[in-house]
């Protein structure tokens, strides 16, 4: 079976790692017990979302850039244990009439000054 909460300290070492610090450095910046932050490293421990934040915060890497490396890791992980690819089925979204009208565009308008410049 393959534990997300591995995966995630998995990839938190590596961050940590990658920068050349300590557990003792990364703890104190995000304000965690070095016991905990070790846990959560080795996959012991369940991170919330308030001590991920806090622990991306002391390594200044974004959540979702860790959050991207474990579902990259996890998607490795399933084709390694042979798990079936699964097709993802998307229900197209009803779009009321009129909706377009009140929809922002993607593509800027033109304005006075485009105009006159053409």
């Amino acid at each position: 079976m393959i534990l997300l909460r591995r995966l995630l300290g998995d990839v938190l070492r590596r961050q940590r790692q990658r920068q050349g610090r300590t557990l003792r450095e990364v703890s104190a910046a995000a304000r965690v017990s070095l016991g905990y932050l070790s846990e959560v490293e080795r996959g012991q421990k369940e991170a919330s979302s308030e001590l991920l934040s806090a622990i991306c915060d002391a390594l200044d890497v974004r959540m979702s850039e860790v959050m991207r490396e474990v579902s990259d890791e996890l998607s490795l992980a399933e084709l390694a244990a042979g798990e079936p690819v699964r097709p993802v089925l998307v229900e197209p979204v009803p779009v009321p009439a009129g909706a377009p009208d009140r929809m922002p565009s993607l593509v800027p308008k033109a304005s006075a000054m485009d105009v006159v410049a053409a």
